[in-house]
């Protein structure tokens, strides 16, 4: 446990004392802002039947931030070890592959909802200063629940990608388009008839639905266990690349 949270620090570091962190938290933070001005601007005075955070959720920005951010985080969990030369060296020190997938997947995670906090800075502000209460504390909870799930498949998707190659540039390209493939996915349900198998099979894929469940209040455990699912499959995945470093 000590070596873990040791390669954690050390991650988030690695998150937190480069510009390309600081990089990353400021664009996501601006397109969240402007995503409430649109919506809000858009609304007016006007009331309106959902809560904002499903307003938020229908907007390009969230999915724009979730595919595009993703890749950048990352892309340098491994690759930059590897190009850099100090992955074997890391790898020679008394932890497992196991202990280093975990702690760089932690880091990844802790700072994705890092980047996300501007949006629970809006969610205040709109709570705090609109009559009747824009947004309680479940809808606020659950959305987070979805972001977070959502993060944590595309984050493993990520790790991956990185596990893959020596090129940051690429981890990000193979990561982007693994996140991209599966988020196209979700549509293809809609294109085969409902009767048939293939479209259960598909709604099960639908992120997009899973997601407006989330933004609603409704938690249900369905997208929950396919997102944990999917993330502790391509985390598995990663380790099996990693370990492969022996029979090379």
């Amino acid at each position: 446990m000590q070596a873990y949270l040791t390669l954690t620090r050390r991650e988030l570091g690695g998150f937190f004392f480069s510009i390309t962190g600081y990089i990353i938290i400021a664009a996501a933070a601006f397109l969240i802002g402007l995503s409430f001005v649109v919506i809000l601007q858009a609304l007016g005075n006007k009331p309106y039947p959902v809560p904002v955070t499903e307003l938020f959720y229908v907007t390009h920005f969230f999915w724009l931030i979730l595919l595009l951010a993703i890749p950048v985080i990352t892309m340098r969990l491994f690759a930059l070890e590897k190009y850099s030369g100090t992955f074997e060296t890391l790898m020679t020190t008394p932890v497992t592959e196991l202990q280093v997938v975990a702690a760089k997947f932690t880091a990844a995670l802790v700072f994705y909802v890092v980047m996300w906090l501007p949006l629970l800075g809006c969610m205040w502000i709109l709570t705090r200063y609109t009559t009747g209460g824009a947004l309680d504390a479940g809808v606020i909870g659950t959305t987070f629940l979805g972001i977070l799930l959502l993060g944590s498949l595309f984050l493993s998707l990520g790790c991956f990608a990185s596990a893959l190659t020596r090129n940051q540039v690429t981890a990000a390209m193979i990561s982007l388009a693994l996140s991209v493939g599966v988020f196209m996915l979700s549509f293809l349900g809609a294109r085969v008839p409902d009767a048939d198998w293939k479209s259960q099979v598909l709604a099960l894929v639908a992120l997009p639905d899973h997601m407006s469940d989330f933004v609603r209040g409704t938690l249900d455990t369905r997208p929950a266990v396919f997102c944990l699912s999917l993330t502790f499959f391509f985390l598995f995945l990663t380790l099996r690349v990693i370990e492969s470093r022996r029979w090379k």
